[in-house]
């Protein structure tokens, strides 16, 4: 079990470097083409550029968030509840997040698919929109296993 936990946080680690430099990117080509702008020389495409990095970014983001429980979390009612019923209620939102995200890297790389097979590019610099849309299926699939990483955590008596 060990090794399986050990895994999935590599690879939301790995991710969040990828999320990491796109964010670093989007703030290079914002504030050159800022800078550019007033010199009368803007970044043609740097609408473009930031919301495909952007995507990127938050979507490769989710997996570490989720495994450092870094979202919101509203405790209250839970903690009111006996350790087996904290337990239940724990597992239960656990797989109902399997679920969605099964559910959302599914249709995602259905629709990355989709995008490939019509050849969906952006308007000014003409770049593919599948790699984003697949990119984010397969965040989609690593927080299935993320969130499936946390009910062995449970099982296992190590979930904080």
């Amino acid at each position: 079990m060990k090794r399986i936990l050990d895994n999935v946080l590599w690879l939301s680690k790995f991710m969040n470097v990828i999320a990491g430099v796109m964010l670093t990117l989007m703030m290079l080509l914002t504030v050159s083409d800022v800078i550019l702008r007033y010199l009368g020389r803007p970044i043609r495409g740097t609408y473009e550029l930031v919301a495909l990095a952007g995507a990127v970014a938050i979507g490769f983001a989710i997996p570490i968030t989720s495994w450092m429980k870094g979202h919101i979390y509203v405790d209250f009612l839970v903690n009111a509840f006996p350790r087996r019923g904290k337990t239940l209620i724990l597992v239960t939102t656990k797989l109902v997040g399997i679920f969605f995200f099964l559910i959302a890297g599914i249709y995602l790389i259905a629709n990355g698919l989709s995008m490939r097979a019509s050849g969906e590019v952006s308007p000014t610099l003409q770049l593919p929109f599948y790699p984003v849309a697949m990119g984010l299926g397969v965040c989609c699939f690593i927080e299935c296993l993320v969130l499936f990483a946390d009910i062995l955590k449970i099982a296992g008596g190590t979930y904080e």
